[in-house]
């Protein structure tokens, strides 16, 4: 029987793929193409190990896997819609219980390009039926009000911010959001660890909402983002992501000290 493999690059990744056996560890984040996702269940079958995780990557790419793993993190009431199946029976649930405007977060769109608001799910269903939104989106009623906080989570590393933008409820920092300085509570870094646990994240950059009632929930959470508007600099912030997987690696080569290293 060989000893482990280390996969150290993405160009390994590919040479080796069909050779890879379980406790084969992969070292840092996958290029995957778009629709390459399924690479990630064969991952799981044969016990890859991987820094960061393959659940925490897979779920990185993907905002409607996000939101069916941390369902009961978020907006109550937020779901994925597969198909006009789903988005009928929304419609009757959420008229039922007097919900009028909704927002749709497209599945793989960044810095708020995805994010559209809906004055109420009966145009949403009209507009997504003639083909001009395409499946799967996910679906969330509009909460006014509330506080947007960026947490970036790198291990010892806690920073908080939270971005307003005034004219656009999209409080993305790329188009004309303004951040300030937050101090997280107790219970709000609570709520970070137990997604960070719950998706295997080992550092994160985590999006939070903040009701004017108090209630913070998940936005959406990716292994990386955006710094503008943060206190680290990107220098910094790439020596602490490189020290993290520096750290992950020694302590599996410290259990594994046969391992071959493939570059």
């Amino acid at each position: 029987m060989r000893p482990p493999w280390v996969i150290l690059s993405n160009r390994a990744f590919r040479k080796h793929f069909s050779s890879l056996k379980r406790g084969d560890f992969i070292l840092g984040i996958l290029a995957l193409k778009q629709g390459e996702e399924f690479l990630y269940s064969d991952l799981y079958a044969r016990n890859i190990l991987a820094y960061p995780s393959l659940l925490s990557q897979h779920l990185a790419r993907s905002k409607c896997f996000q939101a069916a793993v941390f369902q009961s993190y978020m907006i109550p009431e937020t779901r994925v819609i597969r198909d006009r199946h789903d988005l009928i029976r929304a419609l009757n649930e959420y008229g039922a219980k007097g919900i009028q405007k909704v927002v749709t977060k497209q599945n793989r769109f960044n810095c708020g390009l995805g994010i559209h608001l809906w004055e109420n799910i009966e145009t949403l269903y009209n507009t997504a039926s003639f083909g001009n939104l395409p499946y799967p989106f996910v679906l969330q009623p509009f909460v006014p009000q509330v506080i947007d906080i960026r947490v970036v989570w790198l291990g010892d590393y806690i920073e908080a911010y939270a971005r307003k933008n005034p004219y656009n409820f999209r409080n993305n920092l790329f188009f004309g959001g303004e951040a300030t300085s937050y101090h997280l509570s107790p219970e709000e870094l609570d709520l970070c660890r137990e997604i960070m646990a719950r998706g295997q994240f080992p550092y994160a950059h985590l999006d939070l909402m903040k009701t004017a009632e108090g209630a913070c929930y998940l936005a959406e959470i990716n292994l990386r983002g955006g710094l503008k508007g943060a206190l680290i600099k990107q220098e910094e912030y790439t020596k602490k992501i490189n020290d993290l997987h520096q750290k992950a690696l020694q302590e599996f080569l410290k259990a594994h000290p046969q391992a071959v290293l493939k570059e």
